[in-house]
């Protein structure tokens, strides 16, 4: 039986607990304010942009391996296009990649 494909808009009610566990991460790396929306639209942005039929299990490998590089690109477009709190993010980030250069 071949595996089902949907457009990932599709998928998204099933993914909730494999987005935040995406979120829980991007926190950890000093994302404070990121949200399951904001990681969905990098996703829908960056990674599925050309392809958007997808079966469940490759949606769940994209989120799960969504770069925290990835993420930071997204955020300075959206920066560049929209509003405060994204600056906000990317200043986080910022922080934490110089506290990570002073580390080593």
């Amino acid at each position: 039986m071949e595996p089902v494909k949907m457009h990932v808009e599709e998928w998204r009610p099933y993914l909730y607990d494999v987005i935040q566990s995406k979120v829980d991460e991007l926190r950890l790396l000093g994302y404070d304010y990121v949200t399951q929306d904001e990681v969905w639209n990098c996703l829908l942005k960056k990674v599925w942009r050309k392809s958007n039929e997808k079966t469940l299990h490759q949606v769940v490998q994209d989120v799960l391996h969504m770069s925290d590089r990835l993420f930071m690109s997204f955020l300075t477009v959206q920066v560049q296009q929209q509003d405060e709190e994204l600056s906000q993010q990317i200043e986080a980030l910022s922080q934490w990649e110089q506290h990570q250069k002073e580390g080593n």
